[in-house]
């Protein structure tokens, strides 16, 4: 395992991914907020996702130089997103935005980890 990501633009573009992520959950366009209230995630709650995944963006970037910090982050990103995968097979809201945005965040996430840090 490596502490500093190689090749470093994996972590970039999954930072890329949720910054924009976060930016649009500022506004949720309707695809997101179906997805908050189909797995029953509180709307007085929302605003913690905008954090986390500004956070984790953060962490991506600064890990391109610190070590250890990217690997730390991308880990994290892996557990949100298997939550999210299991909120949604828990309430049964398993439709395109589970397949498509859930999954697809999460095999992103998986596959940097893989291929910058294993």
């Amino acid at each position: 395992m490596i502490l500093i990501p190689d090749p470093w633009w994996l972590p970039a573009i999954l930072a890329a991914a949720l910054f924009f992520d976060a930016i649009a959950s500022i506004r949720p366009p309707k695809f997101i907020r179906d997805c908050l209230n189909g797995v029953g995630f509180p709307r007085d709650w929302w605003w913690a996702l905008i954090v986390i995944k500004t956070l984790a963006t953060a962490g991506l970037i600064v890990g391109i130089w610190v070590p250890g910090v990217a690997f730390a982050a991308n880990v994290g990103v892996v557990v949100y997103f298997l939550s999210a995968a299991a909120a949604h097979i828990r309430a049964r809201f398993t439709g395109q935005s589970f397949w498509v945005n859930c999954l697809g965040m999460l095999a992103l996430s998986v596959a940097v980890l893989i291929f910058s840090f294993l």
